[in-house]
């Protein structure tokens, strides 16, 4: 047995997490937070009466964040199953 079939199966065992891989995952969530809370203050903006030039900024503005969290989620489950 190698090394690091060793380590991974002790890390498995005593469900012990990668340090850099748990630091990526929680700034990954911090930064969908944020990313979500950006969505909500547009759609709250959506709701009021705006000229069609400013609707349709925050509304492609809104399509972006929306874009972006879905690769966001994807990458998240990609370090959850690793």
């Amino acid at each position: 047995m190698g090394i690091k079939k060793f380590i991974k199966e002790l890390k498995e065992y005593f469900y012990i997490e990668d340090p850099l891989k748990k630091s990526k995952k929680k700034s990954l969530n911090e930064l969908l937070d944020s990313l979500a809370s950006r969505r909500d203050k547009l759609e709250k903006k959506l709701s009021k009466n705006l000229s069609k030039k400013k609707r349709n900024e925050i509304e492609e503005e809104n399509e972006i964040i929306t874009l972006q969290i879905k690769k966001g989620y994807k990458i998240l489950k990609k370090l959850n199953s690793k």
